[in-house]
């Protein structure tokens, strides 16, 4: 079989290998599975594929459903961005008109259309999109890093004075659901239940249906509560834009914009924390100024970006993708993690990708990322400042005893056991530092000489700055009095 004569619609089968063929084993027509023993190492997978079929290759799903997989960084971008070809409407996708695909299909809640942008086309495309980046242009991203800082003074609060953490289940869960209640604009419905629910729910459990009813439910009130009153929120910009979305509109965009959302930016959080304490390098590099926080979660969105295929992508008309013959009615999968680390695009994947933004983690296209800005704020922000208090922090495990969640459409964390020296609390609702600042010893200053202690003085008090006192100035300190206590906070500081 060549590449060129596969054909996943179902629609003109081949025979089996013969006995003997090294394609005995996998699925029919000897093709490999994204599930099940052949696909525990995902990763590996993607690279023999590469090797076998190029760019874009020939794979099943559960229940053995033909789709390709993209691999090629061109051409995902290609896909993506050529919407008169591929379209994100699964009602066209062959194997679903042939009932090969059941109502009970593990991947159902990802395939299955729905009415909102993400699957919608033409002008109802545009429609409930331009609501969406409507909605999502009124956010003050001054007040949002705010809430992203006092968030994570929060956490680390939590757990500061132990001296140990998991940073999975105690930040990086945790943050994103606390920000995106803020944003929506429903805060009082942030607790351990909500992040529960929504990690159950994206996970498909036996009680994912009652964890994403939790939620629903939660976003039903929101959205009957914005509806009667608006406030200065996304979900009331959602309700009031002139695209007219209806209540069940309102409540499915609310949905996928709290899971697309939470679900990457846990996994991006996740994946930036465990790079920076278990990479030597990545650390140093850090630390001594050669690279920005931000310019750390950029080189995680290339390494490990938050999901690893996107479902899906369905023809339109025959195609060519990748040397591949895409027939009308082939579904598939947009891939950000192995088009990321496309060898023609990336021939040295130690290689820093510093400043740039070329990768695939946001998608691209019509359907490209609304929110992608959001998702860089919390990580950005928030590992900064957990970093800036838990200077010391390192990884209080093997690194090879690190676990992962995997699937085929992302590589969750399982948890990132952590250590460090047991800090004090701080205000939350001031910066993150790595140490408060002591009292000030007033019977001695740092460089006066020894000599007999002189009878104390009342302080003298500090001017404020000029342009919030009268127009008449307060004498200043002399020199040498202000020149010691710059001295005596440097000491304190450690500077």
């Amino acid at each position: 079989m060549t590449p060129e004569q596969q054909s996943l619609t179902g629609t003109d089968p081949t025979s089996g290998p013969p006995p003997g063929c090294p394609a005995h084993g996998l699925g029919p027509g000897g093709l490999h599975r994204l599930y099940g023993p052949d696909a525990e190492d995902l990763d590996d997978l993607y690279e023999r594929l590469r090797e076998e079929h190029g760019p874009v290759a020939p794979v099943l799903l559960h229940d053995d459903v033909p789709m390709w997989v993209v691999l090629g960084h061109a051409e995902n971008l290609h896909l993506v961005r050529s919407p008169s070809q591929y379209c994100r409407d699964s009602r066209i996708w062959t194997p679903l008109q042939e009932g090969m695909v059941k109502p009970d299909h593990p991947l159902m809640p990802h395939i299955a259309w729905q009415p909102i942008c993400s699957h919608a086309e033409g002008e109802e495309h545009q429609r409930l999109r331009a609501a969406v980046t409507g909605a999502m242009s009124t956010i003050d991203h001054r007040s949002m890093r705010r809430h992203i800082g006092r968030h994570t003074q929060e956490l680390v609060n939590a757990f500061c004075e132990r001296g140990r953490a998991d940073l999975v289940s105690q930040f990086a869960e945790h943050l994103p659901m606390a920000v995106m209640c803020e944003i929506l604009g429903m805060p009082e419905e942030y607790n351990d239940r909500m992040v529960q629910a929504a990690r159950d729910a994206l996970k498909g459990t036996e009680t994912a249906i009652e964890s994403h009813g939790y939620v629903m439910e939660a976003l039903s009130r929101l959205t009957a509560r914005r509806r009667s009153r608006p406030d200065d929120d996304f979900t009331s910009h959602l309700i009031t834009h002139p695209a007219g979305l209806t209540d069940d509109e309102v409540r499915e965009h609310l949905r996928l914009v709290l899971f697309a959302a939470y679900e990457a930016t846990a996994n991006l959080l996740a994946n930036a924390l465990r790079m920076v304490l278990t990479e030597p390098g990545f650390r140093a590099q850090l630390n001594g100024g050669q690279m920005t926080v931000p310019e750390a979660i950029e080189q995680s969105l290339w390494d490990e970006p938050p999901f690893s295929t996107v479902f899906g992508y369905f023809a339109k008309q025959d195609a060519e993708l990748g040397g591949q013959r895409i027939r009308k009615g082939d579904g598939l999968l947009f891939a950000p993690a192995p088009g990321n680390v496309d060898p023609r695009v990336r021939p040295d994947l130690s290689a820093n990708m510093q400043g740039n933004r070329s990768h695939l983690a946001f998608g691209g296209g019509p359907h490209e990322c609304p929110g992608q800005d959001i998702g860089r704020a919390i990580a950005d922000v928030g590992v900064d400042a957990l970093l800036t208090r838990l200077s010391d922090i390192q990884l209080d495990c093997p690194e090879e005893d690190l676990r992962w969640r995997s699937s085929i459409a992302s590589r969750h964390l399982v948890a990132l056991p952590v250590r460090f020296e047991p800090k004090p609390q701080q205000d939350a609702g001031l910066p993150p530092s790595a140490s408060p600042i002591p009292p000030q010893r007033s019977t001695w200053q740092v460089g006066t000489p020894h000599t007999d202690p002189a009878p104390a003085q009342e302080p003298r008090p500090v001017a404020p700055p000029p342009a919030l006192v009268d127009p008449v100035p307060a004498a200043p300190e002399p020199a040498r009095r202000a020149t010691l206590w710059h001295r005596l906070l440097r000491w304190w500081r450690g500077d």
